[in-house]
């Protein structure tokens, strides 16, 4: 039956046609605050945090629970890390190790994509590999050390070798976890319009994976960055130079709490910096491209 005329039909058909186009729209995220705002709110929090830890960490030295090779108070500990940077010897410890992490980092990166969109898309594959990788992603990667050194000797190469084995299962398992939750229509509508795999791979199932992809990004330079400070603390010698993890070490060596706190202080300085200048900044892109707004 044809609309009676001045009938509502085609004004409600319109309204909704451009209701279901706004729910499609991405929400644009509100207009940013000042960048100061937003610095302090973003760095108040952990300096806040720190000088929470510092304060307990003196009342506890003061209180005199434990001896004083045990815990030292905090001005011993910043002394040796003032020492340290300036004689230049911190830069070097921490240059050393993140140029290391960074580049077998983006090794184990060429080197797991592939892998994970096989496992994800092939499946002999993925029941042959699959088990191993989960396997290894939960293999303590200190264990590929001393395999490592009689492979290689006391040489960089081992060093990589415990940096890809501790990275590229936790890459790869992210990918494979990112491309299994795509909606299967996505893949099917790039094989009607013509896609091969490789373009398949490139613009429907990477950056549908994304946000899966990041986590195991994200992981694995956890994974990395641990593997290589427990291989710098086994394997030391003068062709591998001094990196963070022998500078733990040798306060070890030297009984001295202070260089070990030091230690461990600079190596957690690099980890919270990478994340806040590279992973954050990336999470954030990904959620504003998929109109989720910014953390």
């Amino acid at each position: 039956m044809p609309p009676l005329e001045g009938s509502t039909a085609e004004p409600d058909a319109a309204a909704v046609e451009a209701g279901l186009d706004a729910l499609d729209t991405p929400v644009q995220p509100a207009a940013k605050k000042g960048g100061w705002r937003r610095f302090v709110r973003s760095a108040l929090p952990p300096v806040a945090f720190l000088v929470l830890v510092i304060a307990i960490w003196q009342a506890l030295w003061a209180a005199a629970f434990w001896p004083e090779y045990q815990l030292p108070a905090p001005v011993a500990v910043w002394d040796e890390l003032w020492s340290r940077f300036t004689s230049g010897d911190a830069f070097g410890f921490v240059w050393t190790s993140v140029h290391r992490a960074v580049l077998g980092f983006l090794v184990a990166i060429v080197i797991a994509t592939p892998l994970g969109l096989l496992v994800a898309k092939v499946k002999i594959v993925r029941a042959g590999i699959g088990p191993f990788l989960s396997g290894l992603q939960s293999l303590p990667s200190v264990a590929w050390v001393p395999a490592a050194v009689l492979w290689f000797g006391v040489e960089p190469a081992a060093m990589y070798v415990v940096l890809l084995l501790g990275s590229v299962p936790s890459i790869a398992n992210g990918l494979v976890a990112g491309i299994d939750q795509i909606p299967p229509i996505l893949p099917r509508v790039g094989k009607v319009l013509g896609a091969g795999r490789l373009a398949t791979a490139r613009h429907i199932l990477l950056p549908a994976a994304l946000p899966g992809y990041l986590a195991g990004l994200k992981q694995g330079w956890a994974f990395s960055w641990r593997s290589l400070m427990a291989a710098e603390i086994i394997a030391t010698s003068p062709l591998l130079g001094k990196g963070l993890g022998a500078y733990l070490d040798d306060g070890r060596f030297l009984n001295d709490m202070s260089t070990v706190i030091a230690a461990i202080f600079l190596i957690l300085l690099v980890g919270v910096g990478i994340e806040l200048l590279v992973f954050r900044p990336l999470e954030r892109t990904v959620l504003r491209a998929r109109g989720l707004g910014s953390l």
